[in-house]
């Protein structure tokens, strides 16, 4: 990171935003501006990239951004870009992620990257969150995904876990139970709404997203109904399985297969169904789901990493902070003899993707001319 280089500037994310900028000192830092929904935070985040270009002692070379068009954070760097004359470079949301563990390690070998998060917009324009990449100092190529779940309603789902979990039970061949288990937290009329929409496919677009196959999890075991924060039904869901695991052990894992290249975690889902309503068996369930994931991911990181010849797993996404899941993934790939990197100074989730941004755009400028750039708001002339 600290070798000669372009400086490249960055906007960061949607959710938990700050930028960065990176040049040949290193990576240098905003504030914390939060989630861009306000009109305060993204004056902040205007005000901060405009301080760090003047910070920067030189022009910036290129501003990194979010792949996603309708973005704050994507409309203010394709703005300053043009009143600078530089390229406004796209970057894909999860290949940010695991670039942000490249730069912050300073690797410039090609890794396996595992991106688990929320949401974030994939390269033909569907909602990503559950991503196996390879990624290099040239790009990133989509080695997989998890197998995708219906949101019925569209982004409300993401807000509602029961509406995740009947969409689990659609996905797993058991549409029809939807109205029987989850009329009672919702109402009957809702239930058999949602039924009819996944049945006919009406509003209900797909992500692959691991984070809603948490919300899934928390639904179907009644520990989340409604959100009331980002993330509430996962960490219901973490801390069920941590106590849990604090005086039991989970011996018995699921069955998950790959199909397709993608790995298919209805297996995990399905049972969850049939958990009796008490804190023991809830407990119980959380804590099998948590490390029966964890082994499934191990197994098919692992395997791509041998069929590529690479030793090196970068984690990345807000889908690490979950610590249950997090630990027994490293544990379960270390035992497999590969080596894991997880971002450090700003944590596993969007805080820290503005530097992966700028990172993927200062490894496109050593390399190609500007003009080749995909997603480029032209420089002026």
């Amino acid at each position: 990171m600290n070798a000669p280089g372009p400086t490249v500037l960055a906007s960061g994310a949607w959710l938990k935003n700050s930028a960065c900028l990176l040049d040949a000192a290193g990576p240098h830092w905003s504030a914390l501006h939060g989630d861009l929904d306000g009109p305060q935070a993204c004056c902040k985040l205007e005000a901060s990239l405009r301080q760090l270009a003047l910070a920067a002692g030189r022009p910036v070379d290129a501003v990194a951004h979010d792949l996603h068009p309708d973005f704050f954070s994507t409309r203010i760097a394709r703005e300053l870009a043009q009143e600078w004359c530089v390229p406004a470079i796209a970057v894909q949301h999860h290949h940010a992620h695991i670039a942000a563990v490249l730069a912050e390690h300073a690797l410039d070998e090609p890794v396996v990257g595992l991106a688990l998060d929320g949401v974030g917009l994939g390269t033909d324009g569907s909602a990503w969150g559950g991503e196996l990449l390879r990624v290099d100092v040239h790009g990133f190529e989509r080695l997989g995904s998890l197998w995708p779940l219906q949101l019925p309603g569209g982004d409300i789902a993401a807000r509602e876990p029961w509406r995740m979990a009947a969409s689990a039970l659609h996905a797993a061949g058991q549409g029809e139970r939807i109205a029987t288990r989850l009329a009672a937290a919702v109402g009957d009329n809702l239930a058999r709404g949602v039924q009819r929409m996944l049945a006919t496919g009406l509003n209900c677009p797909a992500t692959t997203s691991a984070g809603r196959w948490f919300d899934a999890a928390a639904g179907a075991l009644g520990l989340s109904v409604r959100q009331r924060h980002e993330a509430q039904a996962a960490m219901a869901l973490e801390q069920a399985a941590s106590q849990w695991l604090e005086s039991h052990a989970v011996d018995v894992l699921a069955d998950v297969q790959i199909v397709d290249s993608r790995l298919d975690l209805r297996p995990l889902l399905s049972p969850l169904f049939d958990v009796p309503a008490s804190a023991p068996h809830v407990g119980a369930a959380a804590a099998w789901f948590h490390v029966s994931l964890a082994h499934a991911l191990a197994e098919w990181a692992a395997g791509a990493a041998k069929g590529l010849g690479l030793r090196t797993i970068c984690l990345g996404g807000g889908c690490f902070a979950n610590r249950v899941l997090r630990d027994h993934l490293v544990e379960g790939l270390a035992r497999r003899g590969l080596r894991v990197l997880l971002p450090q100074a700003k944590g596993c989730g969007d805080a820290g993707l503005a530097l992966g941004q700028a990172w993927v755009v200062a490894q496109w400028l050593r390399r190609a001319p500007a003009a080749s750039f995909p997603q480029e708001v032209p420089a002026c002339v």
